[in-house]
């Protein structure tokens, strides 16, 4: 069964992630570095880590598979997870895809060092009902891809 592994301590989208995966019967894996209310349902887990730098990112990292979708704005977790096969999507709806991954790590590397130097940008814009409707589209999108990922490598296991 494909797992959808949410970075959750800043997410703002966890009660979509829960409708999506409960129209499709889907786990849900909350991955924080303190407790969080969730629904008391028995797909939805919450693994609280550690407080330090990645603990989350390195728990999800070393979970997440090819069929398994991972929600978060952490641009490093989501080259990781998508070495490993997953889908990766950030709470605003942007898939982020072997193709463009690259760009998106050297553009995380350029803001660090602009705001090291004192060059700020303000932050990110504010979370939107538009970010939320476009979280919603891409996430069914990568579900079923996710889904199709995950048929794909059980067959072709079984065929071995």
């Amino acid at each position: 069964m494909s797992l959808i592994y949410v970075d959750a301590d800043a997410c703002p989208v966890k009660e979509e992630v829960y409708r999506v995966a409960r129209r499709h019967g889907l786990s849900v894996t909350l991955v924080a570095n303190s407790w969080m209310r969730t629904p008391l349902e028995s797909w939805v887990e919450l693994v609280v880590v550690e407080g330090g730098m990645d603990v989350a990112d390195d728990w999800i990292a070393e979970r997440a598979e090819a069929g398994d979708v991972v929600i978060t704005s952490d641009i490093p977790l989501a080259s990781r997870s998508l070495e490993r096969g997953a889908e990766v999507l950030s709470p605003t709806g942007r898939t982020f895809t072997d193709d463009m991954i690259g760009d998106a790590l050297a553009s995380r590397e350029i803001s660090a060092h602009l705001r090291e130097i004192g060059v700020g940008s303000g932050g990110p814009a504010p979370f939107g009902k538009k970010d939320r409707s476009r979280f919603l589209q891409a996430l069914e999108e990568a579900v079923r891809r996710a889904v199709r990922k995950r048929a794909r490598t059980s067959r072709s296991s079984k065929s071995r």
